[in-house]
């Protein structure tokens, strides 16, 4: 899908949320619709998927940002609310990796780390390893939370 088809996916759901009464959908819907479009005109050019993808994860990045504060000053309404909206930005992402999905992935791309260095990695190559990690992970087309990427290729090379 490429984020013009994105976008009127969203506008559409705007509007099936506005039908239905949802405000809480209706107002992340918009939210999202005009991240993506002040991004497009900070581009001065359409967005394409990669990029549209990247918006959207960094929304979700300051949503998990925004509950921890919350939660560290007794609003759980707030931190509620919050994670409400990670839900419906998250229905426009690819499924994100599960745990299982994640090692391997990461375990993968190690090993082919380990062909190009000629030595196993270590925790001194943690820049080069998520490097690769990353690139695995573009080249499959999923995505992952980038703290339990980092936290998962720093166990692997400590072990």
């Amino acid at each position: 899908m490429d984020a013009g088809a994105l976008e009127a996916q969203i506008s559409q759901q705007v509007i099936t949320a506005m039908k239905a009464h949802d405000a809480e959908r209706t107002q992340t819907l918009r939210l999202i619709k005009n991240a993506l479009k002040n991004k497009a005109i900070e581009k001065r050019g359409p967005l394409t998927q990669a990029e549209s993808e990247q918006a959207l994860a960094s929304m979700i990045k300051q949503r998990r940002d925004s509950i921890e504060q919350f939660t560290a000053g007794n609003r759980a309404d707030l931190a509620a609310k919050e994670a409400a909206e990670i839900v419906v930005i998250e229905e426009f992402l690819p499924k994100a990796l599960d745990e299982a999905g994640l090692a391997n992935l990461v375990s993968e791309a190690l090993v082919e780390l380990e062909a190009t260095l000629g030595h196993k990695p270590g925790p001194k190559d943690m820049g080069p390893a998520m490097k690769a990690v990353q690139a695995k992970l573009q080249a499959s087309g999923a995505r992952a939370d980038g703290r339990a990427v980092s936290e998962l290729v720093k166990k692997t090379l400590a072990g």
